[in-house]
C-alpha cells in the first residue's frame, strides 16, 4: 500500500520536527541539555545572562530563561532513553500525550537570546497591546508590550508552560498589531507535571 507508507512516513517525519519540552530537576537543565545532546538529540535550552554579587566579588552567570524547562526536537522514538536521563521528571503533555510547542514560539526565543539585547524572565501575560517590531535585530518578531517607567519591553510566551521572557526595545521599533480588546489569545492549556513537583505558575 505506497500511500499508506508515505502517509506514514509522512507523519513520522512531522512528529520528528516537532518541539517538546521536558520537565527537569531544579538546576539540572544544564546537565540534562548536555546529557542529551551527547546522545544525538537535538535540544535547546534558552540563557540568559545575569551578574551576582557577593560580598567581596561579581560574577556573571548563564541561567536557565525557563526554570526546569528544557525544549527538545523530535527523539520521542527513544523515549525510554529520554525519560531515564539524570535529572528528567517527565515530558510536559495534555491529556496524556506529549505537548506539541509551535515553532514559531521557538523561533521567537531563539532570536531573542541569540540577539545582543538584554533578555530575562517576565511573569506570564496572555493579553495586552500586541506589536511588531519594525526594525533591528528582532524585526518581524511579534509578542505582547509592557512599560515599566520609560522603558518599554517585548515579552514573548510559551503558552503550553506558561512561561515569558521580555527584551527592552526601543517603542519606535514597534508598531501596533491589534489592540488588547481585539487580541484574544489562545487558551493556556496546563501541561501534565507530576503534583508533586509541578511549579508554581
Amino acid at each position: 500500500m505506497p500511500l499508506a507508507e508515505n502517509g506514514l512516513e509522512a507523519e513520522d517525519l512531522s512528529v520528528a520536527c516537532h518541539w517538546y519540552a521536558l520537565y527537569t530537576r531544579h538546576q539540572h537543565e544544564k546537565t540534562v541539555a548536555r546529557i542529551l545532546s551527547n546522545k544525538g538529540h537535538d535540544v535547546f535550552l534558552p540563557l540568559y545572562g545575569v551578574a551576582h554579587r557577593w560580598q567581596d566579588r561579581t560574577k556573571q552567570l548563564s541561567l536557565p530563561l525557563f526554570p526546569c524547562y528544557v525544549f527538545l526536537r523530535g527523539g520521542l522514538d527513544r523515549r525510554l532513553q529520554i525519560l531515564s536521563t539524570p535529572g528528567v521528571y517527565t515530558i510536559v503533555g495534555w491529556a496524556g500525550r506529549p505537548a506539541v510547542i509551535p515553532q514559531a514560539e521557538i523561533d521567537a526565543v531563539r532570536r531573542l537570546v541569540e540577539s545582543s539585547l538584554r533578555v530575562e524572565p517576565h511573569p506570564f501575560l496572555k493579553c495586552g497591546d500586541r506589536v511588531r517590531v519594525k526594525s533591528g535585530p528582532l524585526q518581524g518578531l511579534e509578542g505582547i508590550l509592557v512599560r515599566k517607567k520609560n522603558v518599554f519591553r517585548l515579552v514573548i510566551s510559551v503558552e503550553m508552560l506558561g512561561r515569558s521572557a521580555a527584551v527592552e526595545i526601543d517603542g519606535s521599533c514597534l508598531e501596533r498589531v491589534s489592540s488588547a480588546h481585539a487580541w484574544v489569545a489562545s487558551q493556556h492549556a496546563s501541561p501534565s507535571i507530576p503534583a508533586n513537583t509541578r511549579p508554581n505558575f
